[in-house]
């Protein structure tokens, strides 16, 4: 059994070939990250951030739209910008709920123009369950998007929760966590913000 069997809940998303690129003139564009920046951010890979698996090139991803509770529409390219840790949860997945205010001091913390954790709830949340969790947990600094029918969980090759995936500023995928991580941890702070001042795979 996979070590992050006991962490997370499969969703039974079935796989997709072409998952995690933008097809242009039928070839994927991924940017190489300077053998440098690798450097730096191996070094940091210590501690929780030993779960991150960290790529050697940013892969686009498909510009999925999902939304707001509001009902409006919000896509990855609107973050274009800031590094991003985004975190596909759910209310009823309990490993997601034992992160979430990890993820909320992380945002407290380096949270602005340069950095951002923006929550993807895929499947069924319903609002009432949403806001009691996130009255119970302390959340203040986080809202969530929704991806209700799991079209951007599928689409970015989420094949359980929580995943998390950290995009540099042009909104390419960099790394992924599968299962919960503390995000507030000394040596998670470090590593990310390494990335916020290299802005690798640019």
């Amino acid at each position: 059994m996979s070590r992050f069997a006991l962490v997370y809940t499969a969703l039974g998303l079935g796989a997709i070939a072409l998952v995690g690129f933008v097809w242009l003139g039928g070839q994927a564009q991924n940017t190489p990250i300077p053998e440098a920046d690798l450097a730096v951010l191996d070094s940091l890979r210590v501690g929780e951030m030993q779960k991150l698996a960290l790529h050697r090139a940013a892969k686009p991803l498909p510009d999925v739209a999902v939304e707001t509770r509001q009902g409006e529409a919000v896509r990855m390219s609107d973050y274009k910008g800031k590094v991003v840790v985004l975190n596909f949860w759910a209310t009823w997945c309990a490993p997601c709920r034992k992160e979430m205010p990890a993820l909320d001091a992380l945002n407290r913390e380096l949270g602005g123009e340069d950095f951002e954790v923006v929550l993807i709830a895929t499947g069924l949340n319903p609002a009432p369950a949403i806001d009691t969790f996130f009255a119970q947990a302390g959340i203040e600094t986080l809202e969530t998007l929704l991806d209700p029918r799991q079209k951007a969980a599928a689409a970015m090759a989420v094949p359980g929760l929580p995943v998390t995936l950290l995009l540099n500023r042009e909104g390419r995928e960099i790394a992924r966590v599968q299962g919960e991580a503390d995000w507030h941890a000394p040596e998670t702070l470090a590593f990310l913000k390494a990335v916020i001042a290299l802005g690798t795979g640019e």
